[in-house]
């Protein structure tokens, strides 16, 4: 076994090893797709350090720009961790991939005892887009999905800092702000959110992660408290995946811990596959 720092000659490799466990490699797989391998400290970048068999990769660690540690390792990792931590010589800020896998790297980190702001054991939940279940409202027209105006940026703004203080357990603070506008505005400028509209009001919103050209990842789902228990985000996530599927995606996968979120993603066809770690820590 060898292990070392992979770089753009590795695309490859890696795209070959990531599609053998693709549900659980969203981002590792479009981060790498998008920027490529060389680490630049910019967005989507990361370290990317390799267990090698035979010349070929049978586990990834990745540090990304944001801190957050990406991991897709099914067998020894602790190794693989410590020099990914060293090799990159920045600070860790989280962890995101298969929960039993999460485990181990904050151990082999020693960073099983840090404070969290966010530590969950979610549920993975994965949809073949042929099997999309409509909601009866987006087909009659009472609702509408669109992707949002320009004069609706600063609603987004707005539910982007409620979504990331009331899931990820952040802050109402100047740079939660900042980082959520910049989201907001990579997702407007990749074509990957959507808006539940009814009598012309926005209602609900969907977005996706990480997108790549046969599957997508949804994340940053949000719907205002007053307008929760209505159904809206069914339509928001379907529409979404309608269009995902006029793209010629065919599959969507999705993580949560929220039982109420779930049933919404269960009711257009998701189905549970697994269990996903995410730890953001403070």
């Amino acid at each position: 076994m060898d292990i070392r720092i992979l770089d753009n000659a590795d695309q490859s490799r890696l795209e070959a090893f990531l599609l053998q466990h693709r549900d659980s490699s969203m981002f590792l797989r479009s981060n790498a797709h998008r920027v490529g391998l060389d680490y630049r400290d910019e967005p989507f970048h990361a370290v990317y350090v390799g267990l090698l068999h035979e010349n070929q990769i049978v586990g990834v660690v990745a540090h990304a720009w944001n801190g957050m540690v990406l991991l897709q390792c099914p067998g020894e990792i602790d190794e693989l961790v410590r020099k990914c931590a060293l090799w990159s010589s920045r600070k860790v800020a989280g962890f995101s991939g298969p929960v039993d896998q999460v485990r181990r790297a904050r151990i082999a980190l020693q960073l099983q005892d840090s404070p969290a702001n966010m530590d969950e054991e979610e549920l993975l939940y994965a949809l073949d887009l042929t099997e999309l279940a409509i909601p009866a409202a987006l087909q009659n027209g009472e609702i509408l999905c669109r992707p949002p105006l320009p004069e609706e940026r600063e609603t987004l703004c707005r539910w982007g800092i409620a979504y990331n203080i009331e899931a990820l357990g952040g802050t109402d603070s100047e740079e939660t702000r900042t980082r959520s506008n910049a989201t907001v505005d990579r997702l407007i400028a990749d074509g990957n959110v959507w808006v539940a509209v009814r009598n012309g009001e926005l209602v609900s919103l969907s977005a996706f992660n990480a997108a790549l050209p046969d599957i997508v990842q949804l994340g940053g789902i949000y719907t205002p408290p007053e307008f929760r228990g209505c159904g809206y985000a069914k339509s928001s996530v379907a529409g979404s995946l309608i269009a995902a599927r006029q793209r010629g995606v065919s599959r969507a996968i999705l993580f949560t811990s929220n039982p109420s979120a779930a049933k919404s993603y269960v009711a257009v066809g998701f189905r549970h596959i697994g269990d996903y770690g995410l730890v953001l820590l403070k």
